[in-house]
C-alpha cells in the first residue's frame, strides 16, 4: 500500500491563505479630516511662533479641510518663556481649532498653587523658569520661601492663564490615531487608564511591540528624531535644550514633519514626508 503526503498539500494550503492575507491598513484620518500635532514646547517662545506660523501657511496651502491642531502638552517650564507660550496658544486657539493636553509639567504647575510639597518639586524640574516669565522678580523669587512663593506666583500669573491650564484635556482621539502626553499602559482598555500613566508613562509603553487598537501620537520622551512606530510616533525633540521642535502632520494615511530647529541664532523651518 503506497502512503500519500498529505502534509505538503497542507502546509502549500496554509501558505496560500496566509499570503493572500490582506495587509493591515494604514492608519488614518476620515476624508476631509486634518490634523497637526505639535510636541513638547517647553517655554521656547520663539521655536513656537515660527512653528506655528508654519502650520498655519501648510494648512492653507493644502487647500479646505476639517484641521485640528492638538498640542502635546508640557507647554511649560525649562525653556525661558513660558508666559510668552501660553498667550500664543490662547491666541492660537481663539482663530483657530487648537486643543491642548495636560502634560505632567502642568499638572505639577497646578498643584503647585496649592501644595508646598508639589511647588518644591515643581520649581526645581524647569518652574523657576515659568515664575520668572510671568514677571516675579528674581531678587524677591530668591528671598521667598514657599508660601511666599505661591502669592508671588498668585500675584503675577493672569487667572486667565491658570483657567486656560485647567481646561487642557487628558486624550484625544481623531480617526486611528490617539493623542496623549506621555503614553498609555499597553493591553488596558482606554476608559481604564490613569490619569498618573497618560502623563507620566515611559515603560512598558515605549518598548511594548504589540497594537495599541490605534497609533499613539506622544511627546514627554524625547528623542533626537521623532520616534516612528507601528504602534506609536513619539515627537518630543526636546526643544528647550535641542532647540528643535517638531510637528507632526496628518491627513488621510499620509503623515508628514514640520520641523522649527534654532541654527546660528535664528529660527528655520524645514518639511520632510514620512511613512
Amino acid at each position: 500500500m503506497v502512503q500519500r503526503n498529505t502534509k505538503v498539500p497542507m502546509l502549500s494550503r496554509l501558505r496560500s491563505l496566509f499570503s493572500a492575507r490582506p495587509a493591515a491598513p494604514a492608519a488614518a484620518l476620515p476624508d476631509g479630516q486634518r490634523a497637526y500635532a505639535v510636541g513638547d514646547i517647553h517655554g521656547r517662545a520663539d521655536l513656537f511662533a515660527a512653528l506655528a506660523q508654519a502650520v498655519d501657511a501648510d494648512d492653507t496651502a493644502r487647500g479646505g479641510a476639517q484641521t485640528t491642531v492638538v498640542l502635546l502638552g508640557d507647554l511649560i517650564d525649562r525653556g525661558p518663556d513660558s508666559a510668552g507660550v501660553v498667550a500664543r496658544a490662547r491666541a492660537w486657539q481663539a482663530a483657530r481649532t487648537v486643543r491642548v493636553l495636560m502634560g505632567n509639567h502642568e499638572e505639577m504647575f497646578l498643584d503647585s498653587l496649592e501644595k508646598p510639597e508639589v511647588l518644591r518639586h515643581f520649581l526645581r524640574y524647569g518652574g523657576k523658569e515659568t515664575v520668572l516669565s510671568y514677571g516675579v522678580d528674581e531678587d524677591a523669587y530668591q528671598a521667598a520661601d514657599l508660601t511666599e512663593t505661591q502669592a508671588l506666583m498668585r500675584a503675577a500669573i493672569p487667572a486667565g492663564d491658570i483657567a486656560f491650564i485647567r481646561a487642557f484635556e487628558d486624550t484625544i482621539a481623531l480617526g486611528d490615531y490617539l493623542f496623549v502626553h506621555a503614553g498609555i499602559l499597553p493591553d488596558l482598555p482606554l476608559d481604564q487608564q490613569r490619569i498618573s500613566d497618560l502623563r507620566w508613562i515611559r515603560q512598558p509603553f515605549l518598548d511594548h511591540p504589540g497594537s495599541h487598537g490605534a497609533v499613539v501620537v506622544h511627546g514627554h520622551t524625547i528623542f533626537k528624531q521623532p520616534d516612528v512606530r507601528h504602534n506609536r510616533i513619539g515627537i518630543d525633540t526636546g526643544a528647550y535644550e535641542t532647540g528643535v521642535l517638531t510637528a507632526l502632520g496628518l491627513e488621510g494615511a499620509t503623515r508628514w514633519l514640520i520641523e522649527a530647529r534654532m541654527e546660528d541664532g535664528a529660527v528655520r523651518v524645514a518639511q520632510r514626508s514620512i511613512s
